[in-house]
């Protein structure tokens, strides 16, 4: 595996949302990713409707000295907006830092660790939903939505 070095960037796109909490995760895992990961310039970007958009987190990472520009769409699967909204959305703002060379990675996707995802999303929502533990999760905050309901009560 290539380790990080000084001159590589990592930005994190999802699509963007009017609803602020959506928004405001995406920067939290990007924090999280900056902290964890070893790479010292990780920007978050949404590719539509919300700020910082993809052009204002490639001219950070350009201005923070990265020569090349890793993007990691957010998406758990590779649809229009991988194949070609974000290269699309990339590479005009590339055009603006012709000293940068940049990719976009594949989404979530299959990736092994997907599974052991979903099977602790599932526990801890049913821990919460059949009082076996209390609070939420980082999603939930304080489990309010993880309950279970009757067919035809949702």
């Amino acid at each position: 595996m290539s380790q990080p070095t000084a001159t590589t960037a990592v930005i994190i796109v999802d699509h963007g949302s009017r609803r602020e909490a959506s928004n405001e995760m995406l920067l939290e895992a990007a924090k999280a990713f900056r902290a964890s990961s070893g790479y010292a310039i990780v920007e978050p970007a949404h590719m539509e409707i919300a700020q910082p958009d993809i052009a204002a987190a490639y001219d950070r990472c350009a201005s923070q000295g990265a020569t090349r520009i890793v993007v990691f769409p957010y998406f758990l699967s590779p649809g229009k907006h991988w194949k070609h909204d974000i290269p699309a959305l990339v590479g005009a703002a590339a055009e603006r830092h012709p000293h940068t060379e940049w990719l976009v990675t594949a989404p979530f996707g299959l990736h092994p660790q997907m599974q052991q995802i979903i099977a602790d999303r599932i526990q801890a929502c049913l821990a919460v939903a059949t009082g076996a533990a209390a609070g939420g999760c980082d999603v939930c905050g304080d489990g309010h939505d993880c309950r279970l309901s009757s067919a035809g009560h949702a």
